[in-house]
């Protein structure tokens, strides 16, 4: 699609009506191959090749717009290279006569032979987007293939080596180039064989809590604290257990020998300490006595210097024999702690009690497990459902049914930015239909531009899908479609194009799959004029578009 006269020649070259070529162009300095020899007066008198939004000059010769624009600016005073007469700048104007007989000279695709289509020049960069002998790169992601349209779908199925494929075991879609590597070290679902030499094949995201089950895992005797030092594997662990039960009770019986004779021994070394304590306990009550003989026989001065070392003397000792006397009671105290086996006793049999439940509650937690699983089967299926549900529910209550779309694009900086980058080229619209079992249609949004507007215009186009009434309707699709960018400061100063389908089209058949070529506008609005400040197509990172198809002389089923 044509885009705005540029700035520099608008204040510069008077200007023709214009005519319904708005929506027709195609790329200069291209070779083009015509169906019929191409006339001299359709040929710049610049570049020689043929007239692009031509412009005649004073002296009655054409030239392509960027070619007079070249000449003003390698000459102050340009002159025709035809009849080196002066060019006057005022007198040169848009040729819009000329331009629509350009537009409509036919052309072979660049393809023929094997396309053998002819079109009109001004839909030839239409014609290539829809040619399946075109060649184009794969849309895979790292994929630098170029195949050509018709063997696109097969490739990207069958042959590009970076479509994604789903794992066969976590169901991931992984590029197929990585999915060995995804298996390996990526995928939790992946099977592994055990390392215990078990056979069995676990989940890798299961190998851990299988080990701790493994029945050939090794593992030490529930008697190892008693003397029994065996590893056997897990799963002959009761075999042991039952063929070594003698020697299990035979080194309990032991160790239990054992602990008797340390308990004899501490009673022992208690009541020596006893008998110790009651010796010092008499050395102090000997000092206190001796104490008070000492103040009644010194009553002087001198008497009582001596009696008041004695004294001293007599404390330290007292002092000393007192603090080994604590020690010994703390020392009893804790060995007589040590001897006391009731809670160790009481301990076991409390372990004994609650083994015996947990293995009653590991027959209930089998069965309740068993449950649990098939409830959870069903409440998966039900979500599903439920979401199957609320999506076609959202989707009918968005849908239009007389023929008119309006479709809210929000976050336009970012959709724009994955368009640029390759992420996600194009956006499409909710489903509208004509009617309630009218055309099913829908837009579809190239936010960084398609084709002849890639990377300078938002491309739009219109598409026909493929509905529940299609072979109720009539075919192909004929009717006229408006577009539409809506102005949202109130002034209504919307971007409009109109077109009609062509009844010769592929895009306005029956579809034969999900939906047609879409077909439209590939420089619908410039990026300049959709994001110029001074314009209120964009609010809020949000902007509006509006397809309008025309209703009349379409009969309702």
């Amino acid at each position: 699609m044509a885009c705005e006269e540029p700035a520099a020649l608008s204040g510069t070259f008077s200007r023709q009506n214009s005519s319904s070529t708005g929506s027709l162009d195609f790329e200069p300095d291209a070779h083009y191959k015509f169906v019929e020899r191409l006339e001299e007066r359709y040929k710049c008198a610049h570049c020689h090749l043929v007239l692009h939004n031509p412009h005649q000059t004073g002296c009655g010769h054409r030239f392509c717009q960027h070619c007079i624009l070249a000449l003003r600016e390698l000459n102050a005073v340009p002159t025709c290279p035809v009849d080196k007469e002066t060019i006057k700048m005022h007198e040169v104007f848009k040729d819009n006569c000329c331009k629509r007989e350009v537009l409509n000279l036919h052309v072979f695709c660049k393809n023929f032979p094997d396309c053998n289509s002819k079109v009109i020049l001004g839909r030839y960069q239409e014609h290539l987007q829809q040619c399946l002998f075109e060649s184009m790169q794969c849309t895979n992601d790292g994929c630098r293939d170029q195949v050509l349209r018709k063997d696109l779908k097969e490739h990207l199925s069958h042959h590009c080596k970076f479509r994604e494929e789903r794992c066969q075991y976590c169901n991931t879609y992984v590029v197929l180039i990585n999915i060995k590597n995804h298996e390996k070290n990526d995928c939790p679902d992946f099977p592994v064989p055990c390392l215990q030499n078990c056979s069995q094949i676990i989940l890798k995201k299961e190998i851990e809590k299988h080990h701790a089950v493994c029945p050939e895992a090794e593992v030490d005797c529930p008697y190892k604290q008693y003397g029994c030092h065996v590893k056997v594997k897990r799963g002959k662990l009761a075999e042991h257990e039952n063929s070594a039960l003698r020697e299990h009770m035979l080194q309990i019986l032991d160790k239990n020998s054992r602990l008797e004779e340390q308990i004899s021994d501490l009673y022992k070394s208690l009541e020596c300490k006893e008998i110790k304590i009651q010796q010092l306990a008499d050395a102090i009550k000997k000092c206190e006595k001796e104490f008070r003989q000492y103040t009644q026989l010194f009553g002087n001065n001198s008497s009582l210097m001596v009696s008041t070392q004695a004294l001293a003397s007599h404390l330290d000792k007292s002092a000393r024999l007192e603090s080994q006397v604590k020690q010994l009671i703390q020392m009893a105290n804790q060995q007589q702690s040590k001897l006391d086996l009731r809670p160790l006793f009481d301990t076991i049999e409390n372990v004994k009690q609650k083994i015996a439940l947990m293995e009653t509650y590991d027959q209930r937690l089998v069965v309740l497990e068993d449950q649990s699983s098939k409830h959870d089967l069903q409440i998966n299926i039900h979500k599903a459902q439920l979401n199957k549900n609320e999506e076609r529910f959202k989707l009918l209550e968005g849908t239009c049914y007389n023929g008119k779309l309006i479709w809210k694009i929000t976050d336009y900086k970012l959709k724009k930015k994955e368009a640029v980058e390759g992420r996600v080229l194009s956006i499409a619209s909710q489903p509208f239909y004509t009617s309630r079992c009218g055309y099913r249609l829908c837009a579809r949004a190239y936010l960084n531009g398609d084709g002849s507007g890639k990377g300078t215009h938002i491309s739009l186009y219109f598409v026909v899908m493929r509905g529940e009434f299609d072979s109720l309707l009539l075919w192909p699709f004929k009717q006229k479609v408006t577009l539409m960018l809506l102005d949202q400061s109130g002034k209504k100063n919307h971007i409009v194009e109109v077109f009609r389908a062509d009844p010769n089209s592929s895009s306005f058949k029956r579809p034969d799959g999900e939906m047609n070529i879409a077909s439209g506008c590939p420089r619908f609005v410039p990026h300049a004029v959709l994001e110029n400040t001074k314009n209120t197509y964009i609010r809020d990172d949000t902007l509006f578009l509006k397809v309008v198809v025309d209703l009349t002389d379409l009969e309702e089923l």
